[in-house]
């Protein structure tokens, strides 16, 4: 086993508090084989388009009015909607997974691409 912070070639112990022990990152992860997990992993980011087969782009818009929240990040969904290129996965506005911070509502747009590279000349 390879070692953590400078401690490699002595004994420790891991704990793994999950509700899931058997599932599949577990498994591979308790019998170290780290080649079984990408080869799975893999094929699902792609099914999935997920990175490294497409990027993913967070838009998120917070105000202290949730009105005003709404009505920018749907805004801003309307103009994506009319601007996409067919390449765009465009899934509607949706609360935050954490809605409201410090009184700030906060409302998100996921985009799924393929960012083109431009070189510069």
């Amino acid at each position: 086993m390879h070692g953590r912070a400078g401690r490699e070639g002595k004994k420790g112990n891991v704990i793994i508090q999950t509700y899931n022990p058997d599932s599949f990152p577990i498994e591979c992860a308790k019998e170290q084989n780290y080649l079984k997990f990408y080869k799975q992993e893999i094929k699902l980011r792609k099914v999935l388009k997920y990175p490294p087969f497409c990027d993913i782009i967070k838009i998120e818009v917070s105000d202290f009015d949730e009105n005003n929240t709404k009505g920018v990040i749907n805004a801003v969904y309307e103009n994506l909607l009319k601007a996409n290129e067919k390449e765009m996965q465009i899934y509607a506005p949706m609360p935050s997974p954490i809605s409201k911070v410090k009184s700030r509502y906060r409302w998100r747009i996921i985009v799924k691409c393929k960012m083109r590279k431009k070189h510069n000349k």
